[in-house]
C-alpha cells in the first residue's frame, strides 16, 4: 500500500496510483528547476497519459544538456525524503503568497478560479505550488523517473500568449515499467509515419508551401489513388451517387447551415471578391444539402446517398499540424444519406456494415464504438434545441442497441448539429484514432428547408445521416503507414515488383520482362545499376518492395524468374506466366475479391 496526502493535509493509504506518483514527480521536477534556475517562473505541471510535464518561463532558456542537471537535482530531493503537506488559503492571501514568490502565472490561475473558493497548495521543503492534489506523502516515493525532452508551448494553449518551455518526463513504480515504456517509445519512433513517409518517398512538406500542407510524391499518390478507388467502388456497389462540389463557397452558405456561428474560428479568413464574401470550405454537407434541394423529391426516391471525395480546409495552428495526421487541407471520404424517418435504422445499419466490411478488408481488429453526445451545458458549441437533441440522442442510442453494437458514451464529443457514432481504432503506437463516423442530423434539413412528397401527397422533412468510412484519406494513410511500418499489402504497394539485374547483359531481358508485367497491370521497376546484388536486395527491402526478381544467366537462358519476398531470403524459380498469375491474384483490391 502507498501513503498519500490531500489538500487538507489528511494522510490516507491506497493502491499505487501512477497518476498521483507522476503529479508528485512534476512537483519534484519544478522544485529542482527552481533550485537550479531561481529566476524561473512556473506555469502548470499536470500528469498526462504515460507521464507528466511542466511549463516554465525562464531566461536564458533551458537546453537539452540541462536535463541531466535537473535529473541529478531531482534525485537529491528524493533522497532528502521531504514530507509533502497540503494546505489552503483564502483567495487574497493565496494571491499575496504567489506574488511574494514571484509567480505571475500562478496569480493568473488563481484569478481564474471561483471567487468563493479557498485556494489549495502543497509544500515540500522550501517549495510551494498551487495544486489541488493529492500527492504522495514523501518525495522518496518517486523512485523511477526520466526526463524526456523540451518543447515549446503557448501559455494556456493560445498562440497569442507567450511561448513557454515545456519539459516532458515520465515516472513509474518500477524499473521494469520504465524499460517497457521506453521500448514502446522506440517502437513508436520506428513507426513514425513522418520518418517512413520520407524514407519511402510518400510525401513531403516545404516551408514555401506552408505548415500542414503535405505534397504527395508519386509513391504516396499511388496509395492515395488506390484508396480512393477502393472506397468509391464499395460505395457505388451500395447505391451511392458521387458528385464533385467546389472547395470555395459564399459565407452565406455557412450562415444558412449554422457552421458560421459554430465553426468560423476554425475556418480560413474570408476573401472579399467584388460583392461576394468567399471562404474555403471546412466541410461538404452544406453543398450536398443544396444538391438534394436541386429538384423535387418523392418518398419513392429515398434513400438518396450522395458521396464525394472532397477537399476541405481547416485552420489548424502551426504547432498542432503533424505530417498527414493533422493537416490544413484534407481529403474527405464523405457522404450524406437523405432518408425518411422509417429508413433511419436500416440505413444506419448499412453504414455500420460498411465500416465493418472495410475494417475486415484491412485486417483491423482493435477498435471500439463511441456514442458521442453533446454537453448539455455548452450552449455555444451545440445548437440550442433541447428537444431535438434528446430525440436524436435517444433514437441513435436505440438504433445501436437494436443493431447489437457494443458501444460506450462520451459527453461533449458530438457534432454541433447532432449526436454521432465514432469508431475508435487503436493504432500500432497505442493511440486512439477516430477514423469512421456516422452522424444523425435533424437540424440541417430544417435550416435548408429540405422536403420530399410523401405517400399522402403532403410535404415532409427528410433526416440526414452524415458518414465517413475512411475519414480523411490523409489520416487514414497515416494510420496505415504506422500500422504496416510501410510494408503495405501487395495491392497498395506503390511498387509491387523490383527486377534486379546481376550484369549488363541481363538488362534487355529485364526490360522486356518489366514491359510484360506492366501490360498485366503490375507496378514494376528495374534496377540495372552496376552495384553488388546484396546491396540491391538490401535497398529493395528497405523500400519495402513486396517482390524482387533476380535476373542472371540462368534466368536468361531458361526464360524464368527467380523470386524472393521482402520477408524471405529464399529464391524460388518459376515461369514468367506463373509469377504474373500469382501477383495478379494476390494483388486484387479487397472489394473486388
Amino acid at each position: 500500500m502507498s501513503k498519500y496526502v490531500n489538500k487538507n493535509n489528511e494522510v490516507y493509504e491506497g493502491e499505487m496510483d501512477l497518476n498521483v506518483l507522476r503529479h508528485t514527480a512534476s512537483h519534484i521536477m519544478a522544485q529542482a528547476i527552481k533550485r537550479l534556475f531561481p529566476q524561473a517562473k512556473l506555469a502548470i505541471g499536470p500528469f498526462i497519459e504515460n507521464g507528466f510535464y511542466y511549463d516554465i518561463d525562464v531566461e536564458p532558456k533551458i537546453v537539452e544538456a540541462d536535463l541531466e542537471k535537473i535529473e541529478a537535482e531531482m534525485k537529491k530531493i528524493i533522497k532528502e525524503n521531504i514530507r509533502i503537506e497540503g494546505f489552503t488559503l483564502p483567495r487574497q492571501e493565496a494571491i499575496k503568497l504567489m506574488e511574494e514568490r514571484g509567480e505571475p502565472y500562478k496569480v493568473e490561475l488563481i484569478n481564474d478560479l471561483p471567487d468563493d473558493e479557498d485556494i489549495s497548495f502543497f509544500r515540500q521543503g522550501e517549495f510551494i505550488d498551487l495544486c489541488t492534489g493529492p500527492h504522495m506523502l514523501y518525495t522518496k516515493a518517486v523512485k523511477v523517473f526520466k526526463l524526456m525532452n523540451i518543447t515549446g508551448a503557448y501559455w494556456k494553449g493560445d498562440e497569442k500568449n507567450k511561448m513557454l518551455q515545456r519539459i516532458y518526463a515520465t515516472a513509474f513504480d518500477s524499473k521494469e515499467g520504465l524499460e517497457k515504456y521506453l521500448e514502446e517509445l522506440e517502437e513508436a519512433k520506428q513507426r513514425d509515419h513522418r520518418k517512413i513517409g520520407k524514407d519511402l518517398e510518400l510525401f513531403m512538406t516545404h516551408e514555401l508551401v506552408g505548415s500542414g500542407l503535405p505534397m504527395y510524391l508519386p509513391n504516396g499518390s499511388t496509395i492515395r489513388r488506390l484508396l480512393e478507388r477502393y472506397i468509391v467502388d464499395k460505395e457505388v456497389a451500395m447505391g451511392y451517387k458521387h458528385v464533385y462540389t467546389p472547395s470555395l463557397a459564399n459565407v452565406a452558405l455557412y450562415k444558412t447551415s449554422g457552421h458560421w456561428d459554430h465553426y468560423k474560428d476554425d475556418m480560413f479568413p474570408v476573401m472579399e471578391m467584388g460583392q461576394e464574401a468567399m471562404v474555403l470550405r471546412p466541410m461538404n454537407c452544406p453543398h450536398h444539402m443544396l444538391i438534394y434541394k436541386n429538384k423535387l423529391r418523392s418518398y419513392r426516391d429515398l434513400p438518396i446517398r450522395i458521396g464525394e471525395i472532397a477537399h476541405d480546409f481547416r485552420y489548424e495552428s502551426s504547432g498542432s499540424v503533424c505530417g498527414l495526421e493533422r493537416v490544413r487541407e484534407m481529403c474527405q471520404n464523405d457522404a450524406h444519406l437523405f432518408v425518411r424517418p422509417d429508413q433511419i435504422k436500416e440505413e444506419f445499419g448499412k453504414v455500420v456494415e460498411l465500416i465493418l466490411a472495410v475494417y475486415k478488408d484491412f485486417g483491423f481488429k482493435d477498435y471500439s464504438f463511441r456514442l458521442s453526445l453533446r454537453d448539455k451545458n455548452d450552449k455555444e458549441k451545440y445548437f440550442d434545441d433541447d428537444k431535438m437533441w434528446e430525440d436524436a440522442e435517444s433514437q441513435l442510442r436505440e438504433i445501436l442497441v437494436e443493431l447489437g453494437v457494443d458501444f460506450y458514451e462520451a459527453e461533449g464529443e458530438a457534432a454541433f448539429y447532432g449526436p454521432k457514432l465514432d469508431v475508435q481504432l487503436k493504432s500500432a503506437v497505442g493511440h486512439d484514432v477516430t477514423v469512421s463516423t456516422c452522424q444523425l442530423d435533424f437540424l440541417l434539413p430544417q435550416r435548408f428547408e429540405l422536403e420530399y412528397v410523401g405517400e399522402d401527397g403532403e410535404k415532409h422533412r427528410p433526416v440526414v445521416i452524415h458518414r465517413a468510412i475512411l475519414g480523411t484519406i490523409d489520416r487514414f494513410m497515416c494510420f496505415l503507414i504506422e500500422e504496416t511500418k510501410g510494408a503495405f499489402p501487395l495491392w497498395l504497394s506503390p511498387v509491387q515488383v523490383k527486377i534486379l539485374t546481376i550484369a549488363d547483359r541481363h538488362n534487355d531481358y529485364a526490360d522486356k520482362l518489366a514491359e510484360k508485367l506492366e501490360r498485366s497491370g503490375i507496378r514494376v521497376e528495374v534496377d540495372e545499376r552496376e552495384e553488388k546484388m546484396g546491396y540491391k536486395i538490401r535497398e529493395a527491402q528497405l523500400q519495402k518492395i513486396p517482390y524482387m526478381i533476380v535476373v542472371g544467366d540462368k534466368e536468361l537462358e531458361e526464360e524464368k524468374v527467380s523470386v524472393r519476398t521482402r520477408e524471405s531470403r529464399e529464391l524460388v524459380s518459376m515461369s514468367q506466366n506463373e509469377f504474373i498469375e500469382k501477383i495478379k491474384e494476390e494483388a486484387k483490391i479487397p472489394s473486388n475479391m
